[in-house]
């Protein structure tokens, strides 16, 4: 993306947030935060909030850095001998632990349980981290964590005491997620198992062929991996009306990084109940490095999944009707968790886990054909560290339902329901999007390429206008380093972002505001409370100057968020809250500006621009004609100041006008009366208009009913002043 826009800073740090919902747990728990995600089989802990004699870590949520990447912008540093022990959450046999090592060295992790040190260690390795692509506009080197597992050998209960602790290189612990694993299950009868047609359970040995041997063996049945390892050299194809399923993923594992890669299928393809652990290290989007790639067919499943280092989990195409993707991990992939890249028709995306993926972690995007009626729903969505946790790129009838979002980086929302198109054909956000019940904690970034931030929640007329209805509801958004709600429109275009109902939302803590509108457009918004607000309730202020108005409807219901930053030139800073703006200033300068009409590349926003060269003409020979500008909020305007170009070629002329007044953009009540005022370039083509004392308003009208040069209204700038 490229947008020549201001310049925000990069936010400063915010306290942390603990997730509930059995996802993070740290030294506070956030009520808000229960109702959203996945029901996991886990419950994770944040290494901040554990004993250490290591070092913490964050907040910090400056991209590039490690602290930014981490769950909740902190960790927990450890030199050779430091350790960190957990108080364990729950009755547990197994354990899998986030973390970082610099770049280019390895080493291990000794695990103690109770002050005994295990005869197992937990590996660590930079091997998978640390991806650079340079390909990617505002990408920087990302990926630093990682993670790993390891099964106890024993039982360990709720207040017990577990601790890794640094041997032989520096580790920076994030979470560590604690499970009670259930026994391996026990092979289905009437199965075809693999090792029964030559599959090597040591790892040792090359399974692919007796991976297709048990496929076409076990049509219409199930294909049984039995505990074990298992090399997969080469990726399947031909695979239809088949269950493959394993004894639980922490027994059953497949080593590959392309397990099925086909364009079609006559669908009944099951996927149950297995670990596929890759070797991606680097993302190469040319490669088909994903654990599906192409399609499964209809009526289709992938459950109880655990998918690790590849490049992306699922990345489907073709005929995925009424497929199921639910209770699945999905874990450090140097892409996204899971893209239905066009035509999903019926597809449900739920109760998985997904962290660490290096770009959006769950996306639709409606290539070649919409994605229509699909969701993802109750998925729990932590630390995508180069897009966006959630992303909509087109589609009809598309549902964002009851998902827990954290930990957003660089270049990415919580929640993105967008019409970027990246590729034709595309097929834009039609019908109704739905976006309900969803909860987003620490989300939103900093964009590199706009030099400003990007909101919690986005919605983007990136390429194309939305004119889907978008239907907003039972959102949270707590600590938020930017914005709760984005409109803008991405590519600098100026398409509006329209249609939308905000209703039912919880705002805690954000950094700047809970509005952030840069497009053109309308939304309403009701019930929207809102708490801890850092600058200002709305920063309205749609680009390009003079491209359209966003108009916000209070639908009843809001607190807390009844502020308007004062000034479009600069950012708000986190923190800053809305600082008095100059005296002087012009207040309608980059304004909201429209009229009753205009003529050719004559706009409304040419009359607030700031150059007097440049001028609003509106429709010829109709008079009367109006032209409106929204200050934000309302004022106490007290002098105009009207002005066509100075050029001696505009010849002096007399406009016939009057000026109105609004608080709220529907009810206007006359401020000076219709009255004739000399324009002549002799005297620098400008005109003063005196507001009587007692005069308050946003919405500043200018009714011209003559005009003696020209059979039309004509302004180069309109300027407002405070005295």
């Amino acid at each position: 993306m490229s947008r020549s826009v201001r310049h925000m800073p990069a936010a400063a740090a915010a306290v942390a947030v603990a997730l509930a919902a059995g996802m993070l747990s740290a030294t506070t728990a956030h009520s808000a935060v229960t109702a959203a995600g996945a029901d996991l089989p886990f419950t994770s802990v944040e290494a901040e909030s554990a004993t250490s004699t290591g070092t913490k870590i964050g907040p910090d949520y400056t991209q590039g850095t490690l602290a930014s990447e981490a769950s909740g912008r902190q960790a927990v540093r450890l030199s050779t001998g430091q350790r960190v022990e957990f108080t364990v959450p729950r009755a547990s046999n197994a354990v899998n632990v986030s973390y970082s090592v610099p770049d280019g060295q390895s080493g291990t992790l000794d695990v103690y349980v109770n002050g005994v040190k295990l005869a197992k260690t937990l590996t660590v390795t930079s091997k998978y981290s640390y991806v650079d692509t340079s390909w990617i506009a505002g990408a920087k080197t990302h990926h630093f964590f990682d993670n790993a597992r390891l099964l106890l050998g024993q039982n360990v209960q709720a207040g017990d005491k577990v601790a890794f602790q640094a041997t032989n290189t520096q580790v920076t612990v994030d979470v560590a997620d604690f499970e009670q694993v259930a026994a391996a299950a026990a092979r289905p009868a009437g199965s075809v198992s693999v090792t029964d047609k030559g599959a090597d359970p040591s790892g040792q040995g090359d399974s692919t062929q007796a991976f297709r041997d048990a496929i076409s063996a076990a049509q219409g049945g199930v294909v049984w991996i039995p505990p074990g390892d298992y090399k997969v050299t080469s990726s399947l194809s031909g695979v239809q009306n088949v269950t493959l399923q394993g004894a639980g993923s922490w027994y059953s594992v497949v080593h590959t990084s392309r397990f099925i890669d086909q364009t079609g299928s006559s669908g009944g393809v099951h996927l149950k109940d297995f670990a596929v652990i890759g070797e991606v290290t680097e993302r190469v989007d040319s490669n088909p490095d994903n654990f599906v790639n192409g399609s499964l067919g209809p009526n289709s499943g992938v459950s109880g999944m655990w998918l690790q280092h590849l490049k992306v989990g699922l990345w489907l195409t073709g005929n995925n009707d009424n497929l199921v993707v639910e209770n699945n991990r999905i874990l450090d992939t140097t892409a996204d968790g899971l893209n239905l890249n066009g035509n999903a028709r019926g597809v449900r995306v739920r109760n998985n886990f997904l962290r660490n993926n290096g770009d959006d972690a769950l996306a639709m995007w409606s290539l070649y054909a919409p994605d229509t009626n699909s969701s993802f729903e109750n998925n729990t969505i932590t630390q995508p560290n180069l897009a966006n946790g959630i992303a909509i790129y087109g589609g009809t009838d598309i549902a964002v339902k009851n998902n827990l979002v954290s930990d957003t980086n660089a270049l990415g929302s919580g929640i993105a329901i967008s019409n970027q198109k990246f590729l034709d054909p595309f097929s834009p956000l039609a019908g109704t999007i739905t976006v309900s019940g969803n909860t987003l904690v620490r989300t939103g970034a900093m964009n590199p390429n706009w030099n400003h931030p990007m909101g919690a929640l986005r919605v983007d007329s990136y390429d194309s206008a939305i004119e889907a209805t978008v239907n907003i509801t039972g959102t949270t958004v707590s600590d938020s380093p930017y914005s709760a709600f984005e409109f803008v429109s991405g590519g600098g275009h100026g398409y509006a972002t329209k249609n939308i109902t905000v209703d039912g939302a919880t705002v805690n803590k954000v950094g700047t505001v809970v509005v952030q509108a840069e497009s053109q457009g309308a939304a309403k918004f009701s019930n929207v409370q809102a708490t801890g607000v850092g600058a200002a309730g709305v920063y309205n202020c749609p680009y390009p100057t003079g491209s359209g108005t966003f108009t916000l409807t209070n639908g009843g219901g809001n607190s807390g968020w009844d502020t308007t930053w004062a000034d479009c030139s600069t950012w708000p800073q986190p923190g800053s809250g809305n600082p008095d703006p100059d005296p002087a200033r012009n207040l309608a300068k980059g304004r909201p500006a429209t009229a009753t009409g205009s003529q050719d590349v004559y706009t409304p926003g040419k009359a607030v621009d700031g150059d007097a060269n440049t001028y609003w003409e509106s429709t010829n020979n109709a008079f009367p004609q109006a032209w409106t500008v929204d200050l934000g909020s309302a004022l106490a305007a007290r002098r105009l100041v009207l002005k066509l170009p100075p050029a001696s070629v505009w010849g002096a002329r007399t406009q016939t006008l009057s000026v109105l007044g609004s608080t709220d953009g529907s009810s206007y009540s006359t401020v000076v009366a219709s009255k004739d005022y000399r324009f002549d370039p002799a005297t620098g083509n400008t005109v003063t208009v005196t507001l009587p004392s007692g005069t308050n308003l946003r919405y500043l009208r200018l009714d011209v009913t003559a005009n003696t040069g020209w059979p039309a209204a004509q302004f180069s700038e309109v300027e407002a002043y405070l005295s």
